[in-house]
């Protein structure tokens, strides 16, 4: 996952609303949004590592509330280490725990430096918290819109700025039962950031300008997934778009709590 944007209005109609879309090769195999065999996760899946960037999972018991996670990777080629775990498991975890959100970002301190360098978004029904592994920072998220890819919290990378801005003037952005689709297209933006709004993050100036959209498509690497989740006060969904090197792939959208036949 490389770019999420949420819209957090606690006490609100709708208190959590979530952007994102997830880049990575094409050759990966990935799962698309599905009810996991445990029960307890929904969410698409790396066929290849076994995890997932983003996904529901059930709430505190006694609470219809859902909770949420995402990942994004830290971009910093000289950190990076091909016997790391997967960090993508970081997200089932979560889902799958009875930990707050602070609880569970207390546990995983200790042992984020086992992985290569990430961002989590946790929402556990009350709070929303987000997580620097390369710093070591909890960030308590305050309410409004904000955003997060492959930096830190609300760096001002150009991709963020376009979304964040398209969220605050979008009239349905707190609007329950709005049409996800006019959502859903603000993550199709295709436009490259100018070269003096690039971010420097060692990677070679025309590959940092081909990962400046907020959809990326290149030859072997691009956008997979764009995903909405909206997070009601008892209930909760996503609707999830796939793609492939040619193009869109499908669309699925599934509620949680998840029916009693799922």
């Amino acid at each position: 996952m490389c770019l999420i944007a949420w819209n957090w209005q606690p006490g609100g109609a709708l208190p959590l609303l979530v952007l994102a879309n997830r880049d990575e090769f094409y050759a990966r195999p990935a799962l698309a949004l599905h009810p996991w065999p445990c029960g307890r996760v929904l969410a698409g899946q790396d066929a290849q590592a076994g995890g997932t960037w983003l996904g529901l999972g059930p709430g505190q018991v006694a609470s219809r509330q859902a909770r949420f996670a995402a990942i994004t990777n830290f971009r910093e080629p000289l950190l990076a280490r091909n016997d790391a775990p997967t960090r993508g498991t970081l997200v089932p975890d979560f889902l799958q725990s009875d930990a707050s959100a602070a609880d569970f970002l207390t546990g995983l301190r200790g042992r984020a430096g086992a992985y290569n360098p990430f961002n989590l978004l946790l929402f556990d029904g009350t709070a929303l918290l987000g997580f620097e592994s390369h710093s070591g920072r909890t960030v308590a998220l305050a309410p409004g819109i904000g955003a997060v890819s492959n930096a830190g919290f609300n760096t001002p990378w150009p991709k963020l700025q376009r979304l964040t801005q398209s969220l605050r003037t979008h009239g349905t952005a707190s609007n329950p039962d709005a049409d996800p689709e006019p959502l859903l297209a603000l993550l199709g933006d295709r436009a490259q950031a100018p070269d003096a709004d690039l971010p420097a993050t060692g990677i070679p100036l025309a590959l940092e300008r081909a990962l400046s959209p907020l959809f990326i498509q290149t030859s072997d690497y691009g956008t997979r997934a764009s995903s909405l989740v909206r997070m009601h006060r008892d209930r909760a969904e996503i609707i999830e778009k796939t793609f492939d090197a040619r193009g869109a792939t499908g669309q699925r959208r599934l509620a949680w709590p998840l029916p009693a036949t799922a």
